[in-house]
């Protein structure tokens, strides 16, 4: 008599959006962008950089809605994020806090992570976003990345390359969110959350 079979389901296929949340000039964020989307090899992403992306006027947006903004569709596509933002005055740049609150459902019951920068590490804004991602139904991950002062490991092509304990880090954290992102979807799909 042979024991339990354990089964496993295939992999997902899961959509990861990555945002880039600086729109200064002299900006690190599409450099790390660039590092997160590189350790994504094996996951269909859409770079989303707040730079790039024109957003309708406040005065239209109401609480969960408004106008449709030119990535909501982009955003409601995607299965999980990676917020890349600097540390601005002790939190995070007012540019992507008017992306997340130009949407609203699409957020929903999807995972997120956090990878900041700062001279510090970034970790006030880390910790500020979880709390703005919580009321929009986003699951934070526990893993988060805070990078101090990233601008110093940059290699002869301006490439972020950080030490490879870094690197590690950055690995189990998407992977963590690859975990949240399959299961969500599959809960989305098959156990609608109770209104």
């Amino acid at each position: 008599m042979s024991g339990p079979t354990e089964h496993h389901s295939p992999p997902t296929d899961v959509r990861i959006a990555v945002i880039s949340g600086s729109v200064r000039t002299e900006r690190m964020g599409p450099t790390i962008a660039g590092w997160v989307v590189a350790t994504l090899d094996d996951t269909t992403v859409d770079l989303i950089d707040v730079a790039d992306v024109t957003l309708p006027d406040d005065s239209l947006l109401w609480p969960g809605g408004g106008p449709r903004s030119e990535v909501a569709d982009r955003i409601a596509a995607a299965d999980g994020f990676v917020f890349v933002t600097p540390e601005y005055n002790h939190s995070y740049p007012a540019a992507l806090k008017r992306l997340i609150d130009w949407h609203y459902a699409e957020w929903r019951l999807k995972p997120a992570t956090v990878v900041a920068y700062g001279v510090q590490g970034g970790h006030a804004a880390i910790e500020h976003l979880r709390g703005v991602l919580a009321e929009l139904g986003v699951v934070a991950t526990r893993r988060a990345m805070g990078l101090r002062a990233p601008w110093q490991f940059l290699d002869d092509q301006d490439r972020y390359a950080p030490d490879p304990e870094v690197c590690q880090g950055l690995a189990a954290s998407l992977a963590e969110l690859r975990w949240w992102a399959e299961l969500l979807a599959e809960a989305r799909r098959d156990r609608p959350l109770p209104v």
